[in-house]
């Protein structure tokens, strides 16, 4: 049996993980922070088109990293190479104990109440759920990779046209309750409020990057993997402009702005009650097909960790026969539900996620660090170098630094788990060090 990742994602399986990933639930449930910051129509849709270019920004740096290193472990191969593989592993560390966990966790458990919505279920019930949902996807993954993307791309299909027909909907047979809106007068476009709600945009275009993690999974990863996080951005973008302007189509921009439930309540206009738990199906879909997405992606970073000797080695062991990283799923699946079950992730995650952006940036910088050492010549940015890895750098430097000036206890919090993360990488590091020299 062979004991390497067997190569079966193509460029369909790769879009669909970066768009399944990146669409969860928070587009049909609260894109309320971006109109309240900003109370104009145009205005409302000029910022998530702006963040989505910024997020194409970072993709494409991303995919100019994954032609370059296209191998298992994606951001974290890509920090140990062009930095050290001190920064992989934070980035690694981080990952497993709080920003994967967590967002694996924090998904199923609102997969997880939205389902309880049928089934009448309480806070245990929920839980209990939650953990079901968790185990369920994880269960897929160790199945296979050449399942699990198939899954993938069902999921994710079903979700991108669930946003078209919704979309449809709401501008064919809204057109009454369009008639029927008080017009709001559209406020002034403030910069600071502009950018607040660009990085509030941001924040939903979360994930993109995951894909790259599976790259030794993925037929000719060089090509496939950049263009799928090119494709797949461009995607989720019209899926969101289109949305937002669908809701602000059905809705006063006041309503948008303080509605919980946007997508439910712009359908309840069109359909009646029977439009909420449409929308209810649509968003438990949407939430299962990013919590599939990100429990195939994780583990082959733990996977590419243990290969190097920097996690436990039972991690890097593959299934002989489905060749999947099951150990590194299985482990994955533990921890998250046990976040779930305790409700720790809120906790945890709240601090941590703003990290990622640190690390974001300094994923930009390495573009400018290879190219200065001669080991690196653009292609995907070839257009606009440097510009385009300035922006990428600029924006998520300012994201990481709005977090630590508004949030200053909580964000040195995160960077004080981050940083706990050094000696045990020091550890590992000493004890891969002393096997190799043992080894005759």
């Amino acid at each position: 049996m062979s004991t390497e990742l067997r190569r079966s994602m193509g460029l369909t399986a790769a879009i669909s993980m970066v768009v399944g990933i990146i669409v969860g639930a928070s587009i049909f449930v609260q894109p309320a922070e971006v109109t309240r910051l900003v109370p104009n129509r145009i205005g409302v849709i000029v910022a998530w088109l702006v963040s989505g270019v910024l997020t194409l920004c970072a993709a494409l740096v991303c995919a100019e990293l994954s032609r370059h290193f296209p191998e298992t472990g994606g951001v974290y191969v890509f920090l140990k190479q062009i930095y050290s593989p001190a920064l992989g592993f934070l980035w690694g560390w981080t990952m497993f104990f709080v920003m994967h966990a967590g967002i694996l966790a924090a998904i199923a458990v609102v997969l997880a109440r939205y389902a309880g919505y049928f089934l009448g279920f309480g806070d245990t019930g929920v839980r209990l759920l939650a953990m079901v949902a968790i185990l369920f996807v994880s269960f897929i993954q160790y199945l296979g990779v050449k399942p699990g993307s198939a899954v993938q791309v069902t999921l994710t299909a079903a979700k991108v046209c669930a946003v078209a027909l919704l979309c449809a909907l709401i501008f064919t047979m809204g057109k009454a309750a369009h008639h029927r809106v008080v017009v709001s007068v559209d406020q002034p476009i403030h910069f600071v409020s502009f950018g607040l709600a660009v990085a509030a945009g941001l924040f939903a275009f979360g994930g993109w990057h995951m894909v790259s993690y599976s790259a030794g999974e993925t037929r000719d990863p060089e090509r496939t993997i950049p263009r799928a996080l090119i494709l797949g951005v461009l995607i989720v973008t019209a899926c969101y402009t289109l949305l937002n302007a669908a809701y602000l189509y059905e809705m006063p921009l006041g309503s948008v702005a303080t509605s919980t439930r946007v997508a439910a309540e712009a359908m309840e206009r069109v359909l009646g009650p029977v439009g909420s738990k449409a929308i209810t199906v649509v968003i438990i879909i949407s939430a299962l097909g990013s919590l599939n997405g990100i429990a195939l992606a994780g583990p082959r970073v733990y996977y590419a960790m243990a290969q190097d000797g920097l996690a436990f080695r039972w991690m890097g062991a593959l299934h002989p026969k489905r060749q999947t990283p099951y150990l590194a799923i299985a482990a994955q699946a533990v921890w998250a539900c046990i976040l779930a079950a305790t409700n720790s992730y809120r906790a945890l995650f709240s601090r941590v996620i703003y990290t990622e952006w640190l690390f974001f940036a300094l994923l930009a910088a390495g573009i400018f660090l290879l190219n200065r050492r001669g080991q690196y010549t653009p292609k995907f940015l070839a257009f606009a170098y440097p510009l385009l890895p300035a922006i990428s750098f600029l924006t998520s430097a300012a994201i990481a630094l709005n977090q630590i000036w508004a949030a200053p206890r909580d964000s040195f919090i995160g960077l004080g788990l981050l940083i706990m993360g050094l000696p045990v990488y020091f550890f590992w590091a000493h004890r891969s060090t002393n096997k190799k020299a043992a080894t005759p």
